[in-house]
């Protein structure tokens, strides 16, 4: 793509050049020329076929950040590595009753 774009812009140039030089021809006619046949066609051309690469990098973005994401609610919902597991029974441990403090039932 770039070589089209320094091909015709070597071609603009020389366009603008010849009509500098011409005897009838005039610095801002080469201005005119160097512009509306050179800058305004490639910046339109390289925005367009440059469209594909700009989509790829912006859904490379939106998937690192959403990578980004699901690894920060996976570290929320895991539980540290440090803590202790809990019991797997329904009763509770014997550490958890407080020393001194008997269970009391209701009569029935």
């Amino acid at each position: 793509m770039y070589l089209v774009v320094i091909a015709w812009l070597y071609v603009t140039v020389m366009m603008a050049i010849a009509e500098a030089t011409s005897p009838v021809g005039s610095l801002l006619g080469a201005l005119v020329t160097f512009v509306l046949y050179g800058l305004l066609p490639l910046s339109i051309l390289v925005y367009i076929l440059g469209t594909p690469g700009r989509k790829r990098k912006i859904h490379r973005r939106e998937q690192a950040e959403r990578a980004a994401w699901l690894a920060a609610q996976a570290d929320k919902a895991a539980p540290p590595s440090d803590a202790v597991a809990p019991d797997a029974g329904s009763e509770t441990t014997a550490a958890a009753v407080a020393p001194g403090v008997t269970p009391v039932r209701e009569e029935r």
